[in-house]
């Protein structure tokens, strides 16, 4: 079964930006729907966006236009560019992986977790 694992995360102001890595160990995305989902202490896992195989993603409205999500099958790797960001951004992000075609915006559609990364957006 894969595994996921993220990294990129870190400390950025406000306005800046930062790119996070997903890896796949033990297996591969396949051509399966990948999400990213954030979240902060205290509350539920939040859904960010999400890709198809063919590149097709879809995001949350409060990230349209300022986070991108690719991926790159032959490298097992998916990535999310958070341009312009803002405090409320501050999170641990987490990648996904499923095992369906379908769009998919909740956690419990999702088959495969990484640990999670923490990036952190000072004002």
């Amino acid at each position: 079964q894969v595994q996921l694992v993220e990294s990129g995360g870190g400390l950025v102001q406000a306005g800046g930006s930062l790119r996070l890595t997903c890896a796949a160990s033990g297996g591969t995305f396949g051509p399966y729907t990948m999400g990213w989902f954030r979240q902060v202490p205290g509350k539920a896992r939040e859904f960010v966006g999400c890709i198809h195989n063919d590149g097709r993603t879809y995001y949350k409205d409060s990230v349209k236009g300022r986070f991108t999500i690719s991926r790159d099958n032959a490298k097992n790797t998916m990535w999310l560019q958070l341009n312009s960001v803002k405090p409320d951004d501050t999170a641990v992000y987490y990648c996904a992986g499923s095992r369906s075609l379908l769009l998919l915006t909740t956690p419990g559609r999702y088959d495969y977790w990484g640990q999670g990364t923490q990036v952190s957006v000072s004002s």
